[in-house]
């Protein structure tokens, strides 16, 4: 359920919303789908949020909180920051569903919307930290080369998932998401010492 809120209708409507967000994305997500995946009333709805915008707003950040804590799993996968990589790359994912969080990029409105844009976008930069800084370690350890730039294969790995997702997705080819992912760990090996 959504954090630690102690009020069921308003876990169901986030969860609600984060689901049709990331199957239909915001425009094509009205308020009383979101009512009727949740089974609650257009009353609860505006007494939890002030509308549309602000329910998804929570719901992009409950997406994000949820990839993040899946992450953070994957990536204490391993000892060594290849092993971690590897976790993270080979994470369960619904290559032909997107990306639960970098989907949502791709609509227009929450791109023209600093306040929907946000969290993706604190997703991501969370994300591209995380990732160099294992790298880092693995450098910091001997296990990686000394010239490795960190941050700069931190983009790649991310635009590999992300890129990976989309190429599924154009495909209608799970497969195709896992070459990308192995691709990635083909040039992840290739900085090791």
């Amino acid at each position: 359920m959504y954090g630690q809120s102690l009020n069921p209708t308003k876990d169901h409507l986030v969860e609600a919303a984060a689901e049709l967000l990331w199957e239909r994305g915001y425009a094509a997500t009205s308020p009383a789908m979101i009512q009727k995946r949740s089974r609650a009333g257009q009353g609860s709805m505006y007494h939890h949020f002030s509308g549309k915008a602000d329910l998804a707003a929570t719901a992009i950040r409950h997406s994000a909180e949820q990839l993040r804590r899946a992450t953070e799993a994957a990536l204490g996968g391993g000892t060594t920051a290849l092993e971690r990589l590897g976790s993270f790359l080979d994470m369960e994912r619904a290559p032909l569903a997107g990306c639960r969080v970098g989907r949502l990029v791709q609509d227009p409105d929450v791109v023209a919307d600093d306040r929907l844009r946000a969290p993706v976008a604190e997703f991501f930069t969370w994300l591209h930290q995380r990732i160099a800084d294992v790298l880092a370690e693995g450098v910091r350890d001997g296990e990686l080369r000394a010239d490795t730039d960190a941050a700069a294969m931190a983009s790649l790995v991310v635009a590999v998932v992300e890129g990976g997702y989309v190429l599924a997705r154009a495909q209608r080819d799970e497969a195709a998401f896992r070459r990308a992912a192995e691709a990635a760990k083909s040039v992840l090996a290739g900085i090791e010492v």
